[in-house]
């Protein structure tokens, strides 16, 4: 698995605990400005669930206020793939109001990296790390991770802030992240992701 690293020595160290196969980041350099948090939307999904929801949201604001870049980036089916601007949707409900984001990108595939800018818009701030939450695990999370390790983002995909569309695979789909020692990354938890970065607030990244 290819991964980028940093040299920036004054960078809060640390892991968020309990990530499995291995302790993310594998370097232990915990600097929220070289991280991103997407927020994969599958276009045509349903609103997350309410616990889903507001797991993806607390993720996704503790880790912006961290230092991090938040990024909804918008999936579509294949034979839907017409580029159009992102519809505001994602958890947004009377009762929950959208995600809030820093940037909002549309990809043509259920990678969200397919025929989007999402890549320039990573290197451009010079991205290390990328945080996954959002829908659907299966398919859409699962894509945009495989494709982001390609490129030698070191990934964490957040368990319970994504939905999936058949709760039956959601262990054979986090096990194939999981396999070879973390082939395509590392699994974690929402609370645990909040508390390491809650504690990265006005600390230097």
């Amino acid at each position: 698995m290819t991964m980028a690293t940093t040299t920036d020595s004054i960078a809060r160290r640390g892991h968020v605990p309990g990530t499995t196969p291995y302790p993310w980041p594998w370097n232990g350099v915990l600097d929220a400005e070289r991280t991103a948090v997407l927020l994969v939307d599958a276009l045509g999904a349903p609103p997350l669930d309410e616990v889903t929801a507001r797991n993806a949201g607390v993720v996704v604001a503790t880790v912006r206020s961290a230092g991090a870049i938040g990024i909804r980036v918008v999936t579509r089916e294949p034979r839907r793939a017409t580029p159009h601007p992102a519809p505001a949707r994602m958890g947004g409900t009377d009762a929950a109001p959208p995600i809030p984001v820093d940037e909002l990108i549309s990809a043509v595939g259920v990678d969200g990296f397919f025929g989007s800018s999402l890549e320039a818009a990573l290197r451009a701030r010079g991205i290390e790390r990328i945080i996954l939450v959002g829908t659907w695990l299966e398919t859409s999370v699962h894509s945009t991770m495989r494709t982001a390790n390609d490129m030698g983002f070191e990934c964490l995909l957040v368990a319970d802030a994504c939905a999936q569309l058949d709760a039956g695979i959601e262990r054979s789909s986090i096990s194939m992240i999981e396999m070879s020692g973390g082939i395509f990354g590392a699994v974690g938890h929402t609370a645990d992701v909040v508390g390491t970065y809650a504690k990265a607030e006005g600390e230097p990244a």
